[in-house]
């Protein structure tokens, strides 16, 4: 795991000493990704620049170095990643006649560009990727992402400069970066928590989408990604094909393929561990690697005193069983409360979800003992684990049947509703505690069945359910939401089936923008390689077959997830409702975070940033604070924008 960066300018004005000094500027912001070796390549004469920091973590020797170059010195890489089959595509490339310095994956890569062509290697590489590659017979500079998105890529011109980088920092570096806030973006972010893929919180910067790539050879034409594997294909091509085995038959094949993902990602010259939650999926990773070791793996979870978000009793026990050296920490709200700061540095592009914090505490505690550890995600998006999957389709069997005309109108009555009983409870000041509450919980009742019968399609319905703000454009002054597949139907796969569509919806946009954004900062913020079985292209393509009783069954999600599982850990361990990873933020906004959000929130700071339009988010800061309402989303959305701008702007 590393941090790469560079740029490719197209005037070829400057030196090599100059190309040299900028890109090790620009490198050193990512020193954190990547603090075992740092390099850069340089050429004045086709004004290419790249820088690499790097995290050792295969072949530790000099031999791993990047930037590298290609055996027959055609190709330059700097690639953050791991390649998980470079041990069997180097015994193929060996048979073809090729050699090795040493045993890196990133050798094993550029051999692979020689030997097959960038478009046809890539399609051979399982693993976690982004990289850039430098063709110097072709002068093209080539960027490419992996398939599901694990490792951010984020690009964009300067003029006559196409730089790029693992993180924004990195490309804020340029001289010629001139930071101007996407205010389209930033409605997106108050609705989804998060930047929605390829646009990022500045003007004229993207992400490289999942499983494409992108070649500029210079001049004024920008280049547009193309794609090599999408998951829009994948579910349509799963729907087309299902797996036709019995039961018996899916337990197995799945079991194999985990067996397998799992062993690739535990390999490694490092200290090796896993994130155990004593969840699904988690506690599948761990138990197959553990049925792969001869020593106790290590285990590492995060407790917390409040019950609602703790599951480490759950994890202690699931290691207990497989006998996994375990690691726990029980977190005060004080320990907690103290990476907020932190934050904005580790995500330099606002992100909102607050299941960051625990993510980055879990992380400092595995980096302790490890340098690399294995985690769960994934297994929601492609199983069918979400609720709301199984929420949505039954309120939309719910209402979806009711004239769009009468649902409208019953909608508007309960916005009236709504606000008189918002009215009576501004109004009675005087009444008991016990009331208030029961009045605020009434209107924020009536305001979400409101917004929900407004819903005019499952899909709509499903953006509804899981937006934070309706109508930000409302709320971001001068904004308006971007196009996104979110609003753009013309993206969508063609799957017959309504839950099937949330899952596809969500490895395309929640998955790889949230969590998997969640992961790599959280984790490389401390020097720690995430990796992510679940995700092996293999298990999704397989996942996609599946009829929809494999996935969802009785009401519950991940029904074949949970077959494997059952192998190794008794049922009774790991069947209980899902609880999530989260912190009590919604109390800690009323309490020890009150004054610091008080201070961001400020109604005279918001005017004189004219980015927001402060009304709506005084009133639900208000509401809030009066415990009226429960807006802890929404706010927290504005609060980490908020503490991004302060900290960048």
């Amino acid at each position: 795991m590393c941090g790469v960066t560079g740029f490719l300018d197209s005037t070829k004005q400057m030196n090599a000493d100059s190309l040299r000094s900028l890109a090790q500027r620009m490198t050193r912001t990512l020193q954190h990704r990547g603090p075992d070796d740092s390099g850069c390549w340089v050429d004045a004469a086709a004004g290419i620049a790249l820088g690499h920091q790097r995290l050792a973590i295969l072949d530790l020797s000099p031999e791993g170095h990047q930037p590298m170059m290609s055996a027959n010195g055609r190709y330059i890489i700097v690639f953050n990643g791991e390649i998980y089959n470079f041990l069997e595509l180097k015994q193929k490339l060996e048979q073809l006649g090729h050699s090795f310095r040493g045993h890196s994956d990133t050798e094993v890569m550029l051999a692979s560009f020689c030997q097959w062509g960038l478009q046809s290697a890539i399609q051979k590489l399982n693993g976690m990727f982004a990289f850039a590659l430098w063709d110097r017979q072709e002068r093209v500079l080539h960027l490419g992402r992996d398939r599901l998105g694990e490792k951010p890529l984020y690009y964009g011109w300067l003029g006559q400069t196409l730089v790029f980088g693992s993180e924004l920092k990195a490309l804020a570096a340029h001289p010629q970066f001139q930071p101007e806030i996407n205010r389209d973006a930033l409605t997106s972010l108050l609705r989804l928590k998060y930047i929605p893929t390829p646009h990022s919180i500045y003007k004229g910067i993207y992400k490289l989408p999942p499983g494409t790539t992108l070649s500029w050879q210079g001049g004024a034409d920008h280049s547009l990604p193309q794609s090599y594997w999408s998951i829009k294909a994948v579910a349509e091509s799963g729907i087309a094909d299902p797996f036709l085995g019995s039961e018996q038959d899916a337990i197995n094949h799945l079991d194999s393929l985990l067996q397998d993902a799992v062993g690739l990602r535990m390999v490694a010259d490092v200290p090796l561990g896993a994130f155990l939650s004593g969840g699904i999926d988690s506690s599948t990773v761990v138990a197959l690697m553990q049925a792969q070791s001869c020593q106790p793996i290590k285990t590492f979870s995060i407790g917390f005193q409040e019950d609602t978000y703790n599951e480490a009793q759950y994890a202690k026990a699931v290691a207990q069983h497989l006998g996994t050296e375990h690691t726990e920490l029980y977190v005060t709200p004080e320990e907690a409360l103290a990476t907020i700061p932190q934050l904005p540095t580790l995500y330099d592009e606002p992100f909102a979800d607050v299941s960051q914090i625990p993510t980055f505490l879990v992380s400092q505690l595995a980096k302790q003992y490890v340098t690399v550890s294995l985690s769960g995600d994934g297994g929601d998006e492609l199983f069918g684990g979400y609720g709301r999957y199984l929420r949505g389709q039954n309120l939309w069997q719910t209402m979806g049947w009711i004239p769009a005309p009468i649902r409208q109108t019953v909608a508007q009555a309960l916005t009236n509703l709504e606000a008189q009983s918002w009215g009576r409870n501004s109004h009675h000041q005087g009444q008991t505690m016990l009331t208030k509450p029961k009045l605020g919980k009434l209107g924020y009742t009536l305001n979400r069945v409101s917004e929900l019968l407004r819903a005019e399609t499952p899909e709509t319905l499903y953006m509804k359910l899981d937006s934070d703000w309706q109508e930000p454009s409302k709320v971001v002054i001068g904004g308006k939401e971007p196009q996104t597949i979110f609003n753009n139907q013309g993206l969508w796969a063609t799957l017959p089936d309504f839950i099937q569509w949330m899952m596809y919806l969500d490895t395309e946009t929640y998955l790889p923008d949230d969590i998997l954004v969640k992961v790599d900062r959280a984790s490389m913020g401390v020097s720690l390689e995430g990796r992510i079985p679940l995700l092996d292209h293999r298990v999704v393509e397989f996942a996609w077959r599946l009829p929809d009783a494999m996935r969802i069954r009785n009401n519950q999600g991940k029904w074949l997830l949970r077959q494997v599982l059952h192998r190794y850990i008794p049922p009774h361990l790991i069947d209980r409702p899902k609880m999530g990873f989260g912190v009590p933020i919604g109390d800690w906004l009323r309490g020890p975070l009150r004054d610091w959000a008080e201070a961001l929130l400020d109604e005279r700071r918001l005017q004189q940033e004219e980015l927001f339009n402060p009304q709506p988010i005084r009133q639900k800061w208000t509401e809030h604070l009066s415990g009226d309402r429960n807006w802890q989303y929404s706010l927290w959305n504005i609060l980490m924008f908020q503490a991004w701008f302060e900290h960048h702007c």
